[in-house]
């Protein structure tokens, strides 16, 4: 592989970077949103949080769509053989695609939210803040280490 390959792939992995912190981000936050949302007593604050997690929620989505592209990017770069040889990688990409059905899954909360129809306890959306932050240290693990 070229300098000049191996130069663009580490920009491609520092946008990959880039974009997955600033997705991730969001995805730590927005489920503390639905806690206080779901404790809250006040019409007032629920209003509130009713934009706030709209808002997050649409502004961490081109971040969540960024970081795919570029992951997909430094695939196609470094080529099909070293994608099948990469067990570590298979692994990392299905737990991708988890962290995008919790992704699509927080629209349906935040829709629910939307319509006052929120029947979770606020320890239900503290349980759920900790699904991300396990799949995080996961796919870290098997990005850096390649224990596979």
């Amino acid at each position: 592989m070229s300098e000049f390959i191996i130069n663009y792939i580490l920009w491609f992995k520092a946008f990959h970077v880039f974009f997955m912190v600033a997705w991730f981000a969001g995805v730590f936050y927005l489920p503390r949103l639905f806690v206080n949302h779901a404790e809250t007593s006040f019409i007032e604050v629920a209003e509130q949080l009713k934009g706030m997690e709209r808002r997050l929620l649409y502004f961490i989505t081109p971040f969540a769509i960024l970081t795919v592209l570029f992951g997909l990017i430094i695939i196609y770069a470094y080529g099909y053989p070293w994608f099948v040889a990469s067990k570590w990688l298979h692994i990392k990409l299905t737990l991708v695609m988890v962290l995008l059905s919790y992704h699509g899954y927080c629209f349906k909360l935040v829709k629910t939210f939307q319509q006052d129809n929120n029947t979770r306890s606020g320890k239900f959306y503290r349980i759920f803040n900790e699904i991300p932050v396990l799949v995080l240290l996961a796919i870290i693990i098997l990005a850096y280490v390649k224990p596979i």
